[in-house]
């Protein structure tokens, strides 16, 4: 192998410098609870894994349920798309020009999912909600750098897709044992359901 000679011209780059999270990694079990119904702020996870507990908010006022994040791990810069909620049509227009970003700086790129989907209704659906949807997963479809997704709680409905879930085969894909997936969170469902099942008896 070694007669390849394939890195002869290729310029040998020195170990990354980094520092610890200031935070301890170990307090993310106290955190994240058991139930993904119960709300926490995922920056403070991120605070306990990236260097230096250090990063920049990318427009925090803005769609505020999702987070988009600047940031290094182990001295490779990295962006980091998070969830505080269901995605709704301004989160869902600041992720997508967040991935556009990273894509042209050439940054890779980590999802942590922890969402029951993208809003529904009709104030939702006359913001715009499938454009701005549609818009975010066709950006998690064709960046060019690598993708890397955690599912640290929820992930449900088109939200799996637009943070990158399995059918959109990242480069790696780890799930926690809090984690869930599926089509329709259950509550959602069970909901979607008796509202379907009211309207059909009124009508009768």
């Amino acid at each position: 192998m070694s007669r390849l000679r394939w890195n002869e011209r290729v310029v040998e780059s020195g170990s990354a410098r980094f520092s610890e999270p200031v935070l301890d990694a170990d307090q993310i079990a106290g955190i994240v609870p058991l139930d993904y119904r119960k709300p926490y702020d995922v920056r403070e996870v991120i605070a306990r894994v990236v260097d230096g507990s250090d990063f920049l908010d990318f427009k925090p006022g803005y769609g505020p349920g999702t987070v988009c994040i600047q940031a290094s791990i182990f001295g490779i810069d990295c962006g980091i798309l998070a969830n505080n909620g269901p995605i709704d049509p301004n989160g869902a227009t600041k992720a997508t020009q967040f991935l556009q970003l990273c894509d042209q700086a050439r940054v890779p790129v980590v999802f942590l999912q922890n969402t029951t989907g993208y809003m529904v209704g009709k104030e939702y659906e006359q913001g715009g909600m499938i454009k701005h949807g549609s818009k975010m997963i066709q950006a998690v479809t064709n960046i060019d750098v690598p993708r890397l997704t955690l599912n640290i709680g929820a992930s449900y409905g088109a939200g799996n897709y637009g943070m990158c879930g399995r059918g959109m085969n990242p480069d790696m894909l780890m799930t926690w044992p809090n984690a869930a997936s599926g089509v329709m969170g259950g509550d959602q469902a069970a909901k979607t359901m008796s509202e379907a099942m009211r309207a059909g008896a009124a009508a009768k």
